[in-house]
């Protein structure tokens, strides 16, 4: 299940592409994952022939039939980051190394086969080399880029499967928070978990997401933005959100996350955020944090800030938590030092507007 050889990829631009015009008026207001760009990259894959077919043609429906393997048995994988239009014209990716190896461990966790980092970042690069101008010229505009694999083999036995397609669309977007970054409450869950231990809570697999739609239904009847998943063993340590990581900001400056044993997706963001951190002058650590002590250090004063983190909304700072028994407020409920500190410092990086000391920034047109 190797990544195989380098692939040349076959052109074929849309014949109707979206007018100019039309363009421009979907670009003013694109939101975020609900306009598309004009094209899509597919490649094949078969046991015994490796992958084959590399295409970037017309963005259009995929033809499936209804014994398609991952409509019964889930195989299924997908990634998320952003292409960004500098100053000079420039067009960069953020880390797009770190989603191809991030893309080729789910894969391995999901028994499907892997696809090489060059040939994964070069399929990002077409799809941008030809979509180039969906990408919104706003200052927090940006094109998602959403690569993703499914089992496409026609068949009912429970086994991996032996052919798959891979894909890339992409989504012109608009700023996160169009009203300026504001603090989320957070629903922690009493019920619901999200992985277990030897689970694929570590792949990014559109299951782990189906089984978090119940508790972030509640999260949004608690009146709620987001929901908080604890451990699945003890039900006592924070795991992360819905969608993204979480780190929690002390007094003394430490920065602490739930530390990568298996039940948590290993952030791109979050990463990045630990070196960042660290530079900045932070005690970072990677250890468990107990929901107990998270309440007993918010009403102490101890825990001055907290935050979640994620390729959509970078980082998002929570000001307030709510369960069965009741609620509570970090640092007065509002955004703190650090977080903002930390996300403008980040973001500045992804858009060329900060020194990369890292080489995360790759610029590919």
């Amino acid at each position: 299940m190797s990544g195989g050889d380098k692939l040349d990829f076959e052109i074929r631009p849309n014949p109707a592409p979206v007018s100019a015009a039309d363009r421009a008026a979907l670009l003013a207001n694109p939101g975020f994952g609900r306009v598309f760009t004009d094209h899509m990259v597919t490649i094949r894959y078969a046991d015994g022939k490796g992958w084959y077919d590399p295409r970037v043609e017309a963005r259009a429906p995929i033809p499936m039939d209804p014994a398609a393997a991952v409509l019964h048995y889930a195989q299924e994988i997908f990634e998320g980051l952003k292409a960004y239009r500098g100053a000079d014209g420039s067009v960069t990716l953020f880390r797009p190394e770190a989603n191809a190896a991030r893309f080729a461990a789910s894969a391995r966790r999901l028994a499907m086969p892997e696809l090489s980092t060059e040939t994964f970042v070069e399929s990002l690069r077409r799809l941008v080399e030809i979509d180039r101008e969906w990408i919104p010229e706003a200052e927090d505009g940006s094109l998602y880029l959403r690569p993703f694999m499914f089992a496409s083999e026609v068949f009912l036995g429970v086994r991996p499967a032996n052919e798959y397609l891979y894909a890339v669309i992409a989504s012109p977007a608009g700023a996160y928070f169009p009203g300026g970054v504001k603090p989320i409450t957070v629903w922690v869950s009493p019920d619901y978990t999200r992985a277990a231990p030897g689970g694929t809570g570590a792949a990014k697999c559109g299951g782990n997401y189906a089984s978090s739609l119940v508790a972030q239904a509640e999260a949004i009847e608690a009146g709620c933005d987001q929901v908080v998943f604890l451990d699945a063993v003890e039900r006592r340590f924070v795991d992360e959100l819905g969608g993204m990581n979480v780190f929690f900001v002390y007094d003394d400056d430490t920065l602490v996350t739930p530390p990568l044993t298996g039940t948590i997706l290993p952030g791109i963001t979050r990463d990045a955020i630990l070196t960042l951190a660290a530079e900045s002058g932070h005690r970072v650590e990677e250890r468990p944090v107990s929901f107990a002590d998270w309440q007993a250090d918010a009403a102490s004063g101890r825990l001055r800030e907290v935050f979640a983190c994620g390729t959509a909304a970078v980082i998002t700072p929570i000001g307030g938590v709510r369960f069965p028994d009741g609620e509570f407020l970090i640092g007065g409920g509002e955004s703190g030092r650090s977080t903002i500190a930390l996300r403008q410092r980040l973001v500045d990086i992804q858009r060329g507007r900060a020194e990369d000391r890292h080489g995360w920034v790759q610029r590919v047109l």
